[in-house]
């Protein structure tokens, strides 16, 4: 059972590698003294569900670690 949660941790990491590389940059930059960046801060669609799929992959390595480093399951 702890080779199955290996390989879902591993499987997990690198999905969650690449789903962190394809958000957007969101830099406030200089906008964000003045609160002007949040002028244009509508999330399109595609980036809402890139947001879920990003949080869920998380979600699923988190808990495989913590079980793996806690030893619950051997």
């Amino acid at each position: 059972m702890a080779n199955i949660l290996w390989g879902i941790s591993t499987v997990a990491a690198v999905l969650l590698i690449i789903l962190i590389l394809l958000h957007s940059p969101k830099g406030d930059g200089i906008g964000g003294i003045g609160g002007a960046s949040h002028v244009f801060a509508s999330q399109k669609s595609a980036e809402k569900g890139l947001n879920k799929l990003t949080g869920i992959v998380c979600a699923i390595f988190i808990i495989c670690t913590f079980l793996i480093g806690f030893g619950i399951v051997k």
